[in-house]
This record gives C-alpha cells, sequence and structure tokens, in this order.
C-alpha cells in the first residue's frame, strides 16, 4: 500500500526540463524534397530549357554567331568593302583571290591556280571573293546585318500583331469578324506580290526588306495572342477585374497579356529564322541589300554567281544561314517543351 502511494505520488509531481531533453532547430538534419518542391513558374521554364540538350545546342550556336557577328568584322584591318591588293613578282597589283592564299597547295587545290606573289602579309581565314573583298569580314558582316533586320522586324511584328490578335480575341462579335476577315485578306496576298509592289515605290535595301517582313510576319503572332485571349479571357481572374471596374485596356494589357507571353515567346523563336530566311531569299533574287553592302543573302548570291571558279566562296554564308535556322529552331523547340512541358517530363 504505501508502495502505491510513493509511485501515484511520483506520477503526479510536476517534470522538470533539463537542457538535454532540447535540441536545436538548426541542428537537425532537414532535407528538402527537391522534386515536388516548390519553385516559380519562370524558374520552372529555366530548368526545364536547360535540361534539353538541343535547346541548350542551340543557344550555344546563334551565342557564338552573335559574337562573331560584332567583333568579326574588326578582327583585322580589312573593310568589307576593301579590295584587297598586292604586288607580285613582277611589281604589278594584282587582287587577291583564293582561301589561305599563304598556303600555297591548299590555294592550287581549291582554285586550280598558281598563286601569284607573297602573300604572307595577308591572312584570309574564308579567302576573298572575285573583287579581292576578305570573305572572313564580308561573312560576319553580312550576318550581322541579317540578324539585325531580323530582329527589328520580329520586334515590331510582335507588338503590332499581340496587339491586334489580343483585341479581336477581347471585343468578339463583329468586331472579331472584321479584323479576322482583314487577316485573312493580308494572308492570301502573296509575299512576291507584296515585295514587287514594294520594289516599285522603294529603293532596294535593308528598308525595302524592313517594310516587307513587317506587313506579313504579324498574321502569325495574331492568331497566336487571339487563340491564347479566346481560352483565358473567361477565367475567374478576369472576370473578377471586370466586376471590380477594370477598363477594358487594363485587362488585356495588365491581365491577360502577362499570361499568354509564353507561347508568344515560342512564336518569336520559330519567326526569326523565317525572318533570316525571306531577307536571304530576297537579297539572293535581287530584291533586298543593295552592294556594296552585304548581307547572308546576297553573299550567297556572289558565291553562286563564281561557283565554277571560285566555289569556296558559297561555303561560309551557307553555313552561317544554316547554323542560324538550326539554332533558332533548336531554342524554340526547347522553349515549347519548357513553357508547356508535358507530365512524363516534369
Amino acid at each position: 500500500m504505501a508502495k502505491k502511494t510513493m509511485q501515484a505520488q511520483a506520477a503526479a509531481a510536476p517534470y522538470t526540463p533539463v537542457k538535454e531533453d532540447f535540441v536545436l532547430l538548426t541542428q537537425r538534419d532537414i532535407r528538402t524534397d527537391t522534386n515536388f518542391a516548390s519553385q516559380s513558374y519562370w524558374k520552372g521554364v529555366f530548368t526545364h530549357f536547360f535540361k534539353n540538350r538541343r535547346a541548350v545546342v542551340g543557344l550555344v550556336i546563334i551565342t557564338v554567331i552573335i559574337f562573331f557577328a560584332i567583333v568579326g568584322p574588326v578582327m583585322n584591318s580589312f573593310g568589307y568593302r576593301d579590295i584587297v591588293q598586292y604586288r607580285n613578282e613582277k611589281n604589278k597589283r594584282v587582287v587577291a583571290k583564293g582561301i589561305a592564299p599563304q598556303i600555297p597547295w591548299l590555294h592550287r587545290l581549291l582554285t586550280g591556280e598558281e598563286p601569284e606573289g607573297n602573300f604572307a602579309e595577308y591572312t584570309f581565314l574564308f579567302g576573298t571573293d572575285d573583287l579581292g573583298r576578305d570573305l572572313w569580314t564580308r561573312t560576319w558582316y553580312g550576318a550581322r546585318v541579317s540578324l539585325l533586320i531580323a530582329f527589328v522586324t520580329i520586334l515590331i511584328d510582335m507588338i503590332i500583331g499581340m496587339s491586334f490578335g489580343l483585341i479581336s480575341g477581347y471585343f468578339g462579335g463583329m468586331v472579331d469578324n472584321v479584323m479576322q476577315r482583314f487577316v485573312e485578306i493580308a494572308n492570301s496576298v502573296p509575299r512576291l506580290v507584296i515585295v514587287s509592289v514594294l520594289a516599285i515605290f522603294m529603293p532596294k535595301g535593308m528598308g525595302l526588306v524592313i517594310v516587307a517582313l513587317l506587313l506579313t510576319e504579324w498574321i502569325g503572332m495574331s492568331k497566336i495572342a487571339r487563340a491564347e485571349m479566346l481560352k483565358i479571357k473567361e477565367q475567374e481572374y478576369v472576370l473578377a477585374s471586370r466586376t471590380l471596374g477594370a477598363g477594358k485596356g487594363h485587362i488585356i494589357f495588365k491581365e491577360i497579356l502577362p499570361n499568354t507571353i509564353g507561347p508568344i515567346i515560342t512564336q518569336v523563336m520559330f519567326s526569326i529564322p523565317t525572318a533570316i530566311f525571306t531577307e536571304a531569299f530576297l537579297s539572293f533574287v535581287g530584291v533586298g541589300i543593295v552592294l556594296p553592302q552585304c548581307s547572308v543573302g546576297t553573299l550567297i548570291e556572289d558565291g553562286f554567281n563564281n561557283i565554277t571558279t571560285l566555289p569556296y566562296q558559297i561555303l561560309p554564308p551557307i553555313l552561317v544561314l544554316a547554323l542560324l535556322m538550326l539554332g533558332f529552331n533548336f531554342i524554340g523547340d526547347g522553349l515549347r517543351e519548357a513553357l508547356a512541358p508535358k507530365l512524363e517530363d516534369m
């Protein structure tokens, strides 16, 4: 009986905690489940994009080409229009021709001609064209011009097409019908017809190419923006903003536009190579960039005209054009998968 009483008293007595009963939170081994950790939308896009090897390869290709397009034309003392000349043994001024002409056997192999004079003071990594202009400088200067035209036109087309599509999809009804009939009419006119009409009223050059691209490339942007608007405009947060008295401009450009930017960015990545190829085609057929200024298209045209005598001349611009198309398409595919990943990729 006494023993039971002592146990009951011990159980009823309050327990006094001691220091050893507690462990600081910072000393515990806390692990976060990285597979299901919360992350922002754009961080997820960034992660998925760089897990795609083809997208990373495309990004590296485009970065390298942009780097050489910026610094390539200033890596030697020859401008894109400078004609390089030298003196041969007979003390006559002769236009330099050939690729790496300081290597006689390589010059003979690629041109079928004997090198004239002493080329030791010159180094032409891509050779020279039929007039003696350094192809290294002209190739990267042409890539710079083509990229500048593509980026400027796509930026303006994105603004025009995005605004047109968002407004058309938001208002719907008669407004949407009229605006979509205008899109169908604009889309039905062949691009060559537009270029031919512009060539009558505008001088050949960069301005004609930019205007021709502005009149045609915005249509794809508007269709993407309109489709996204039709999908989003009836969602709850849009209805809430409308109920609270937000204006139409605020709803379109502040509420809906940020949620449509993903597909539009993907469309931009696919539109850039299209613009580069269109510029190259227009310059190739003679309605684009005017010589002696050069672009990728004019360099391909020059190389095609001299393909029987200087076959190496067409290779650098063709490779640059092919790599640009490949790189931007890889980036576009990577962005499309990163902005809307499939369940098995998450």
